[in-house]
Order: structure tokens, then C-alpha cells, then sequence
């Protein structure tokens, strides 16, 4: 993943709408992809059984779809992300484009694999992502604007209500989600930390 702001307040572009309740981890990354050392691919694997037959044929699916190709916002139904909690997933879907997922719920599990690598996951109505949904059918063009600080998704002026946590907002705000940020602020602390471990300070004496 490349360097980048840690801070994630902003998420702006089009979307890709992926509809059905209860889509697991299995059908977002299968688990024939786990025994892979890095997430570099993964970025090819999203959804890649629904995407594709046996023989390698395209099937219909938004992800197939050119004009769904650059959105950057995922717009899903209930229970997303649910069934075993692969970190896998999310980070397929971050390295295929998606840089934020609107939801009406989520797996918890999957939530947290998603914050971790700074991918918001928020919350809508069940009637707001059924027009989100219809929106984006309708004109896959479409801009869409997710601010977290408000609290609020913007499409062709209309503002839909959206929620997360407010330790997980904050997360985001603030770029704590980021382990190596949070370090790195901190690394005064770490080193006072490090001079107390006794297996540390035995090391760098060659005990």
C-alpha cells in the first residue's frame, strides 16, 4: 500500500452498488487466496467466483462492469462482511479502489479489519441505501461525497444521514487508526517503555 495521509475525513467519487443481504468474507476474497504471503494481489480477488465461471468466463457482476470500474464508495445491504474474520477482505476491496463502504450493517469483525487499514465502514437507512443504490444504476457517473466529521453522504445536492462509532470516527479524524502513526507520535514514550523491559535491555548488553 502506498504512503498516505493518515487523517481520513473526506472520501469523494462514484460508486459501485453490490446488493444482497449477508455477503461473507468467503464470497468477497475465497479461501484458496489466505495461503498468499502479502495482500499485494488482492486486489484481483474481490468477488472473483461470482465474477467468473470455472472455464475463466465473465458472469454478470457490478465488479465486471466498466462503468462501475473507478468508484471509489461501495454501497451495500445488511450484514456485510459477515462469516469468518480474513482480514483478507477488506483488504481486497481497498486494493481494488474502494477507499469507503456505506452499508445499512455490518460484521463487527469485518468493521475492525476495515479500520485497521483506514477504510470506513458507515451506516445508512435500509430506504436511504435502496436510493442511494437506485441512483447509481441509474447514472453510474455520479459524484458522491462522504464527509465523516458531519456525519453525512452528498449526492446531486441531497445529504443522507450516515453513522459510525465515535471512537471509530475519531480514529479515522484523527489518523489514529494508523498503528505506525500512533508510534511514531509517540515514540518518546516507547523508548521510556523499552528502557524498562528487562529482555530489551538485556539484549542491547549482549546478556
Amino acid at each position: 500500500m502506498t504512503a498516505r495521509d493518515s487523517h481520513v475525513r473526506l472520501i469523494t467519487g462514484t460508486a459501485v452498488p453490490v446488493r444482497g443481504n449477508d455477503i461473507d468474507t468467503d464470497r468477497i476474497v475465497p479461501a484458496r487466496y489466505l495461503k498468499e504471503v502479502t495482500f499485494d494481489r488482492m486486489g484481483e480477488y474481490p468477488f472473483i467466483d461470482e465474477r467468473f465461471d470455472p472455464e475463466g468466463k465473465p458472469r454478470p457482476h457490478p465488479f465486471n462492469e466498466p462503468k462501475y470500474r473507478t468508484a471509489a464508495i461501495l454501497l451495500a445491504n445488511a450484514n456485510f462482511g459477515c462469516g469468518s474474520s480474513r482480514e483478507h477482505a477488506p483488504q481486497a476491496l481497498y486494493r481494488w479502489g474502494i477507499r469507503a463502504i456505506v452499508g445499512e450493517s455490518f460484521a463487527p469483525i469485518f468493521s475492525g479489519n476495515s479500520l485497521v487499514i483506514g477504510l470506513p465502514v458507515v451506516t445508512a437507512s435500509a430506504g436511504d441505501i435502496q436510493q442511494l443504490m437506485g441512483l447509481v444504476e441509474e447514472d453510474p457517473t455520479v459524484s458522491l461525497e462522504l464527509d465523516l466529521e458531519r456525519g453525512q453522504l452528498t449526492v446531486e445536492g441531497r445529504s443522507f444521514p450516515v453513522n459510525l462509532p465515535d471512537s471509530t470516527k475519531t480514529a479515522l479524524l484523527e489518523g489514529y487508526w494508523d498503528s505506525t502513526t500512533v508510534l511514531s507520535a509517540n515514540m518518546a514514550k516507547v523508548r521510556e517503555v523499552a528502557q524498562r523491559i528487562p529482555y530489551l535491555t538485556d539484549f542491547k548488553r549482549g546478556g
